[in-house]
């Protein structure tokens, strides 16, 4: 079995995706639009005029699997009640990783050494996504 984050946008899928790809060097494996879909969507999963919002996406992020959408049912509200974790391999690393990632969000707690990590930190990207960087001890 494997678990795999599936994030819903009201609309701006491709560009959080584009954000997340050029924060943390990741690469798409899929960008499907809903004009792209073989069969007619559900008219309540995409109203007129989102024939060009992402129906799905998937982006390659080290060994994980990040996928999501737009969800044009008028349901999808921010994420919350938990954080994406992404462990990185040095201190340099997730100094990056953060900066990119906190770039027009907000930080929660600062990067910094815990008793758990020689580097950690939370932050809430601009599309409302939480995040958790750290090194592994």
């Amino acid at each position: 079995m494997l678990i795999q984050p599936y994030l819903f946008f009201n609309g701006n899928c491709q560009q959080a995706f584009d954000f997340y790809r050029d924060a943390l060097g990741a690469e798409y494996e899929t960008l499907m639009r809903y004009r792209d879909s073989p069969e007619p969507p559900p008219p309540e999963c995409a109203p007129p005029g989102w024939e060009d919002k992402v129906m799905h996406a998937s982006l390659r992020i080290g060994s994980l699997r990040l996928m999501g959408s737009d969800d044009g049912s008028g349901q999808t509200a921010r994420p919350q009640g938990f954080s994406l974790s992404l462990s990185v391999p040095d201190a340099d690393a997730a100094d990056r990783v953060f900066a990119a990632l906190a770039d027009g969000g907000s930080v929660i707690m600062p990067l910094g050494e815990t008793f758990w990590s020689p580097r950690f930190g939370m932050l809430t990207d601009r599309f409302g996504v939480g995040w958790m960087i750290g090194v592994e001890a």
